[in-house]
């Protein structure tokens, strides 16, 4: 027998105009603790005049979070359905559209509705396929909507990742402008605005020096842009490239993945997530991958394990516990590329590979340890603290090429057999509170940070046999003498730093949002060098303290809720500058300023949402060389970086996703000892940009195909600072199409990705001549999927 709530669903218009989120965007005091989340409806219902419709037919037996504060309908929705996999979408003025997620547990079959707007679903829920992502934590440490915050921030969500096969930094940061991958040795590097981030990636907002991420245990991938030190401590001022990891969740969920393609790839994923306790107070989460490939590149090679448990204890509804580990080991092939020749790369069959020595393979081992905590003294004001440890070993075995003679065929090769240990600590106290004086709404966060880094590393390095790139013959190497010789290079470098912040988000008439803060460093950094050992290392180490107060203002104006103005001002201080210059002093940090302006759009009842930014950056104390004495370094380089960033993602209909980037570029060296006065910094394109899209097929007789394409293209790029060497400009094609059929409870997904389907020729450059890797060529890669 159908329900009233049906009947009342029934009698709501066939076909909602776009104007449908008026009184869903307006603000109400709301007031609703934790309880079932049909009730906890109800309550919404009575606060803000919004109506719920087909609650008790999709919300029995789950429970909401708590609600307290200013919210718009909409905001206090999307915290009400936390957790709970269910979704929401404005049918009209005031009546909002309760919806199970599509995950093929026996659903009833429902009259078609035609609603025109995007429905807003959990992020955590696995069976999301939005492209468009409302709220981020990253550029304020506080839950805020994009369109409130005056900087750039873009998301590429979960649904992205999947529809791309993404398992590497690399898949996801190609979808968001101004953002490009550099080759470094196999670490995870990119260069935000044109600059180097340095082989720093981020964490849930946690920096990970050296530690390459896996994805079987990433949520979503953020990047801000600009300069981000005022809360997370010395950073390059480009911006930050942020992990969110998954959370434990109270529904239970399970799903096995396999991969296999092309150069014998398999990827295998398996994950796990739910209740341990009746009350589901007490959570977990297991993902875990495997990988096993060879590659496009003679002798190279990799195999990787990656194993992520976590828990998530909550003793009330207002605290909350959080546990996880990432354990990682890798056994990879270094791989350094083909020399430039001339001006040019790619005179070389891509294949070609000049360390030649099959069998040689560098080991990493890396722990993540995160904890941390939360609690809500009251609907205001909430403490939360966090402690993070990373350990990483690397074990190196590495012949590889280091310059090309004069003649431009023979290749001087190097040795390098050693390790490093790496060890990071990293601990954060914030206090965020809500409070209005005179009318003006206060979002405040105080908090305080601690870091501290460790390294030392030895190897043997020494030169070997020299190599003819167009003919190599490859000589027997004894390569357990030059894994015992001399330790020529040992190295030790600390760095810490406290930090104290403050930030306040004001808004004036629920339309403009102001921003200001600023962050006082103590940080001290050093390094000590060796050819003979690490004690000798030791003995030879200095450090340098340097303070610094850094300042962030950004104002915001919202005339419209589609459409945001927005202008910030940042100062930052690096995260560059090890070593010491002639006079045996430690280098001055690198610093930053920059300057924005831009708008952010919600169009079409928040289907596609869009940022468009200009900004102005530029870096100071870059080392260059001493002009005294050229065998040393000063910090005295400036180099500059302005241009204009596009992003955009949504839906264009029930049916079209995208996301979709451009920027435009220009980069100069403003001060530079080396004769580069004046050039383009290397590694960056001028304009380059990206558009995927992804049509899933309502039809009856093809509901549940999926088909995708993307072009990826970038400008010529310099390969070093003197501009002596370019690679061309280039585009990518990818291409994928899926099926998603349900057997019982369980949803099946077959997908096929196929990328670069017109074997396009590039390189990620390294920034010298000798070291140019071609990128993937034609590759294919299938997928069969299980969710449970």
């Amino acid at each position: 027998m159908m329900s009233p709530l049906r009947h009342l669903l029934l009698a709501a218009p066939l076909v909602i105009c776009s104007n449908a989120g008026l009184a869903a965007d307006k603000s109400f005091a709301i007031h609703i603790p934790a309880q079932p989340l049909p009730a906890a409806l109800e309550s919404l219902a009575q606060q803000t005049g919004i109506k719920p419709f087909l609650v008790n037919d999709v919300a029995q037996g789950k429970n909401s979070q708590a609600v307290n504060g200013q919210y718009s309908a909409r905001e206090a929705l999307t915290k009400l359905l936390a957790g709970t996999g269910l979704s929401y979408a404005f049918s009209s003025d005031d009546a909002v559209i309760i919806k199970a997620p599509d995950n093929g547990s026996n659903a009833s079959t429902l009259p078609v509705v035609k609603v025109m707007g995007e429905a807003v679903q959990d992020v955590n829920d696995p069976y999301n396929k939005s492209y468009t992502v409302t709220n981020s934590s990253i550029a304020t440490k506080t839950d805020t909507p994009i369109m409130e915050t005056p900087l750039s921030i873009q998301v590429v969500p979960r649904a992205v990742l999947k529809d791309q096969q993404a398992f590497r930094i690399q898949d996801a940061v190609k979808n968001v402008s101004g953002v490009q991958q550099r080759d470094n040795d196999g670490y995870d590097n990119f260069l935000v605005r044109g600059f180097d981030l340095g082989r720093l990636t981020f964490r849930n907002g946690i920096r990970i020096p050296l530690v390459n991420l896996d994805f079987a245990n990433i949520q979503q991938v953020e990047v801000l842009k600009g300069p981000a030190s005022i809360l997370f401590g010395r950073i390059e001022p480009g911006g930050m490239i942020n992990a969110v990891t998954k959370r434990p969740q109270e529904e239970a969920y399970y799903s096995l993945e396999q991969r296999f393609g092309s150069y014998d790839f398999y990827r295998t994923e398996a994950s796990a997530t739910g209740a341990l306790t009746d009350d589901k107070s007490l959570l977990y989460r297991f993902d875990l991958s495997y990988l096993d490939k060879n590659s496009y590149r003679d002798f190279v090679l990799n195999d990787r394990i990656f194993i992520a448990p976590s828990l998530t204890w909550r003793p009330s509804d207002s605290t909350e516990f959080n546990l996880s580990l990432d354990y990682f080991d890798e056994d990879r092939a270094f791989d350094t590329g083909q020399p430039a020749i001339g001006k040019n790369i790619g005179q070389l069959p891509i294949n070609r590979q000049f360390a030649g020595q099959p069998g040689l393979v560098d080991n990493f081992e890396s722990h993540v340890i995160d904890f941390n905590w939360s609690h809500k003294f009251n609907d205001q004001w909430q403490i939360r603290n966090g402690v993070v440890a990373t350990f990483l070993n690397e074990d190196w075995n590495e012949i590889y090429s280091w310059v090309l003679n004069n003649d431009n065929r023979t290749v001087d090769r190097f040795s390098w057999f050693g390790g490093r240990n790496t060890n990071s600590q990293s601990v954060y106290l914030d206090l965020n509170g809500k409070f209005d004086t005179f009318g003006i709404k206060h979002n405040i966060l105080i908090g305080g940070d601690y870091y501290s880094l460790e390294q030392a590393g030895t190897a043997t390095d020494q030169f070997v046999d020299s190599i003819d790139v167009f003919n190599p013959v490859f000589p027997n190497l004894d390569v357990n003498a030059l894994r015992n010789g001399p330790k020529g290079f040992n190295s030790v470098e600390e760095s810490s730093w406290y930090g104290i912040y403050f930030q306040d988000q004001i808004t004036l008439w629920d339309k403009l949002h102001i921003l200001g803060g600023g962050r006082w460093d103590i940080t001290t950094s050093g390094s000590g060098f060796s050819g003979t050992s690490l004690a000798d290392a030791q003995v030879n180490f200095s450090d340098i303290e340097k303070n610094k107060f850094s300042p962030r203002v950004g104002i915001l104006y919202q005339p419209w809720h589609w459409l945001s103005v927005y202008g910030n001002y940042v100062e930052s201080i690096g995260a560059g500058n090890g070593g010491v210059s002639r006079t045996g002093t430690p280098f001055e940090p690198e610093t930053a300023e920059q300057y924005e302006v831009g708008f952010k759009t919600e169009l079409f009842d928040s289907r596609i949402t869009s940022t468009v930014a200009f900004f102005h950056l530029t870096k100071d104390n870059i080392l260059t060389p001493d002009p005294i004495n050229p065998n040393f370094r000063i910090a005295t380089g400036r180099a500059r970086s302005q241009g204009i960033e596009v992003d955009i993602s949504g839906k264009i209909t029930d049916e079209l996703s995208l996301i979709g980037t451009y920027a435009w570029t220009d980069t100069k060296i403003l001060q530079d000892n080396n004769g580069n006065q004046g050039n383009r910094l290397p590694l960056v394109a001028l304009n380059s940009g990206s558009l995927w899209l992804k049509y899933d097929f309502q039809q009856a007789f093809l509901k549940g195909f999926s088909f995708g394409a993307g072009v990826f293209a970038a400008d010529k790029r310099f390969g070093d600072s003197a501009n002596s060497f370019s690679d061309g400009a280039y585009a990518r094609v990818d291409m994928m199409a899926a099926y998603k059929f349900n057997i019982g409870p369980t949803r099946l997904t077959t997908q096929v990705n196929v990328n670069n389907v017109t074997d396009t020729e590039y390189f990620l450059l390294q920034g010298n001549r000798a070291q140019n890797l071609p990128a993937e060529p034609l590759t294919v890669i299938g997928s069969i999927r299980l969710e449970y």
